[in-house]
């Protein structure tokens, strides 16, 4: 199975604030990668790193330079003006022509099933509304990688589900997922290997049923009797 992202002993400091430190982490094609750990524990800033978004402070980062990757946010930001349009500026920034772009978007809008609200402004949408047009953004774009920054924290137990359904679609379809999450019920559910952090260090890396099953060092397990309790 090929790495999709290679760290090696990668850190990442904001000023005085260590977020990672010396984390190896190899993402394989096709894999669910879960994020698990308290507030702080440096998930969102691996994500931000995989991304590009965040530099490191030292190790390295590899990855095929045309690799094609959209990461979502826990709350996604919606500009004020249509769904459709939402989903289709984000195709024109990569230089998909206007008309195609709106073509595409509806389809995408299709996969997520919100064709119907195509034309109301996105600023007015549900949460869990907000989220799938998110998806429907990153699925226009056909990346081989999707990352999730905690997608479902904000929403009902409704839209968590939808949501849910569309990530184990698109990894189905092919799609690598990385995505953090405080839900272990959907870890479980959804991811097929877990990495536990603390205090930006990689504490645990398992397949998803050894991370719930087999042992841990002491502090996941602290962390997981603290979660279950």
């Amino acid at each position: 199975m090929s790495a999709v992202f290679s760290l090696d002993a990668v850190s990442v400091s904001f000023g005085q604030v260590r977020a990672l430190s010396a984390c190896t982490l190899h993402v394989h094609a096709g894999e669910r990668l879960a994020l698990v750990g308290s507030n702080g524990s440096g998930k969102s800033t691996l994500l931000r790193t995989l991304h590009g978004l965040t530099r490191p402070a030292s190790g390295r980062l590899a990855h095929d330079a045309h690799l094609r990757q959209a990461m979502l946010f826990q709350r996604p930001y919606m500009l004020r003006t249509s769904v459709l349009n939402n989903v289709a500026l984000g195709l024109c920034l990569n230089g998909t022509g206007w008309a195609l772009a709106k073509a595409q978007a509806l389809q995408a809008l299709e996969r997520v099933g919100l064709a119907d609200v195509a034309g109301r402004n996105a600023k007015a949408l549900s949460g869990g509304q907000q989220q799938r047009v998110a998806l429907a953004r990153a699925w226009a774009l056909k990346p081989q990688v999707l990352l999730l920054d905690e997608p479902t924290a904000s929403l009902d137990p409704t839209a968590k589900r939808e949501v849910e359904r569309l990530m184990a679609e698109f990894s189905d379809a092919g799609m690598t997922l990385v995505f953090s999450s405080h839900n272990l019920g959907q870890v479980k559910r959804l991811a097929s290997r877990v990495v536990y952090l603390e205090h930006g260090h990689m504490v645990a890396d398992r397949p998803t049923h050894e991370f719930f099953n087999g042992p841990l060092p002491m502090a996941a397990t602290n962390f997981l009797k603290g979660e279950l309790a």
